[in-house]
């Protein structure tokens, strides 16, 4: 029977998610948010019940379900194409750019000398309207102008007119997509892989906490979590390369293969600069190993690009940063009503080296993952990215610690992306930092908040209290 419910439920979340994907989209004209959140909402629900469920389910069948869950939930996710961001269709061209020969550093998408490797998918043909005007037609498509002539560029892409950000790692992925699939192909080939990739983490942790002596069920917190078949598959984003590279990094280092570990560290830092939050925490014993092999693999990974391209290797890495309010300090949801304008930035700055140094001091290092939970989650409540995605790599490390009350972390976020006030961000942040708070503490001294209360309600019991 509770393999049945967990079954029901599992294919619930399935059909949710594909629902999900072909009704809403945050590109339709006029659109109303309100139903994706509800929808979103309701998949968080299906996947709580899940997990609370599978507590009941006792041997062999907590693998195949977990497994099956992942498989099934993250392949409804690719019924659709991206319904909440266009980066795929950037990675898309960098894939295509580079297969040509050319380095995706080099030039903007909107640059007239990239002409002859446009697909039509990506850069639609203006429309001709009754006005006689031409204008770009279609949900996910912008307007734009080439940087020489400039005409009118219709495009899928966001931010035509400056080159890429993304580090070399992730420019090689794209690339290898592109090479086996090429340029012709839409967005199915980055989903395609992303759902490999997210089931093939499922199956690192399924391995993982066998071999390491955690309750397997945990894995349930990523392979079913709605993040996962959102962001990883649907929106296909390349932050779940570096979770890949960041868990095998974990898993190694604690296996006391530092050199291969710290290849892997540097390997994730070079797919999206964020892993190196997980660093601290692997740290600790042999560190010097781990990090010599990560900087040098980072490195190496940039040079083919540097030889080629020279300083635009940094694409718009610094634009970016200054965009989303990083700069100046107004990015920080929490930390601005301290600490307003630039002075948010040094706070930021000064907590996460506090948190860093922390982490190295206090983490086990044969089980790292505490400190990472740590690191990645409060680094995600003090920044406050507007991309849930982000909180793709935060997940792992949920499951292996089991501290499920930091997937409100995630959940802030994605709340954070669908609906964009900066009040409902602070209350849904705040809420998961005490949320944090009370369970860590409950952790730490068990029945302490049981103790708490029960004397509460002992003294406003007694006359006159």
């Amino acid at each position: 029977m509770r393999i049945a419910v967990v079954s029901l439920l599992l294919a619930a979340s399935a059909a949710m998610t594909a629902f999900s994907v072909l009704a809403y989209d945050l590109f339709k004209p006029g659109r109303d948010t309100v139903p994706l959140v509800i929808c979103t909402a309701a998949l968080w629900l299906l996947f709580a019940l899940a997990v609370l469920a599978l507590r009941g389910v006792r041997g062999r069948a907590v693998v195949v379900l977990i497994l099956a869950g992942s498989v099934g939930i993250g392949a409804a996710a690719m019924v659709g194409p991206p319904n909440t961001s266009t980066d795929s269709a950037r990675y898309a061209w960098d894939g295509i750019v580079a297969t040509a020969g050319i380095s995706p550093y080099a030039y903007t998408p909107a640059d007239d000398r990239l002409d002859d490797l446009r697909p039509d998918w990506l850069f639609p043909a203006p429309e001709l309207t009754e006005s006689g005007d031409l204008e770009c037609v279609g949900e996910r498509i912008q307007t734009a102008q080439k940087t020489q002539s400039g005409d009118l560029l219709c495009s899928a892409l966001n931010r035509t007119g400056v080159p890429t950000i993304y580090p070399p790692a992730a420019e090689i992925f794209f690339a290898g997509v592109r090479v086996l699939t090429g340029p012709e192909a839409e967005y199915w080939p980055l989903q395609f892989t992303g759902l490999l990739l997210s089931v093939g983490t499922t199956v690192m942790l399924l391995v993982g906490m066998r071999r390491r002596g955690i309750d397997q069920r945990f894995a349930a917190l990523w392979a079913w979590c709605p993040l996962v078949a959102t962001e990883a598959v649907t929106n296909s984003h390349v932050d779940m390369l570096g979770v890949v590279f960041t868990l095998a990094a974990v898993f190694l280092v604690t296996g006391r293969r530092y050199w291969t570990g710290g290849i892997a560290l540097g390997a994730a830092i070079a797919t999206k600069l964020i892993p190196v939050l997980a660093a601290p925490a692997m740290l600790r014993r042999q560190g010097w190993k781990v990090t010599v092999a990560a900087v040098a693999t980072f490195l190496l990974l940039y040079v083919p690009y540097v030889l080629t391209t020279g300083i635009g290797v940094l694409g718009y890495l610094p634009g970016y940063l200054s965009e989303e309010g990083y700069e100046d300090g107004t990015r920080f949801a929490l930390l601005s009503l301290i600490a307003p304008g630039g002075s948010a930035v040094i706070v930021a700055g000064v907590l996460l080296t506090v948190i860093a140094v922390f982490v190295i001091w206090k983490t086990d290092p044969d089980q790292p993952w505490l400190g990472q939970l740590v690191m990645i989650g409060s680094a995600l409540l003090i920044l406050s990215p507007r991309y849930s995605w982000y909180a793709l790599l935060l997940l792992p490390f949920i499951a292996l610690s089991g501290r499920w009350e930091w997937l409100l972390v995630p959940m802030a976020l994605t709340l954070r992306l669908l609906v964009p006030s900066i009040p409902l961000t602070r209350v849904a942040i705040m809420t998961a930092i005490v949320v944090i708070v009370v369970m860590s503490i409950h952790r730490a001294r068990p029945g302490i908040a049981q103790r708490v209360f029960s004397r509460r309600w002992l003294s406003l019991s007694k006359p006159g209290g």
